[in-house]
């Protein structure tokens, strides 16, 4: 749960269908996180309920992985003209559902929900990766795993109009955030402010430019 449009309406629907949800932040050291965990406990508090656990955090460092990636340095973070590649962090997917899996298994949960958009154009965000590393999971831990991808045949533009009952103004997607405020001019600040004009509904955001 990163508490963007994505993962947020995830929650929703999720909520919404009567699942008993438990949250979970990886917290990898990158430099938008600070700001990210900011507006995703306020988004949690807005969307409380008795079937929703409390947020559970988990510390996994990538310094030592990632080294001067950007997305650590703050260096040459894509901006507003860059292709939707250039915002890809190496194995994220691979490390998020691997760390989900293992909190899963000690808990006897059987599915993970992640909120993977139609267009998505990396390898690890494919109906035939999800399913392969889900039977890899499901035999490494000995645990029954699902990864469920319900949002997957949306776009960004069809989920803000899909999602009108989810607090736009919590959400948050920004790789360069000015305090807790999202820049305006990265590369997913561009995507959102396009979504809501595509969707033709009021962008909430406020952005430091």
């Amino acid at each position: 749960m990163s508490g963007g449009l994505d993962s947020g309406l995830v929650l929703d629907r999720s909520l919404a269908q009567g699942e008993r949800v438990f949250p979970l932040y990886l917290r990898c050291g990158f430099r938008w996180e600070a700001a990210e965990q900011y507006w995703l406990s306020r988004l949690l508090q807005r969307m409380r309920c008795r079937r929703l656990e409390p947020l559970q955090i988990i510390d996994v460092p990538l310094h030592s992985v990632y080294g001067k990636h950007w997305s650590l340095a703050g260096q040459n973070v894509p901006g507003s003209k860059t292709a939707d590649d250039s915002v890809y962090l190496p194995g994220r997917n691979v490390l998020l559902l691997s760390v989900a899996a293992v909190v899963c298994a000690q808990r006897r949960i059987s599915a993970i929900a992640i909120g993977i958009l139609k267009g998505n154009p990396f390898a690890d965000a494919t109906p035939r990766f999800f399913n392969q590393l889900a039977s890899c999971l499901t035999q490494a831990l000995r645990h029954p795993l699902r990864i469920l991808t319900p949002v997957i045949y949306l776009r960004k533009a069809h989920l803000i109009r899909y999602a009108s009952n989810l607090s736009f103004e919590l959400t948050f997607s920004c790789l360069n955030p000015k305090g807790h405020r999202h820049c305006g001019g990265c590369n997913k600040c561009a995507e959102r402010k396009r979504a809501f004009h595509e969707a033709a509904v009021p962008d909430p955001t406020i952005y430091a430019r």
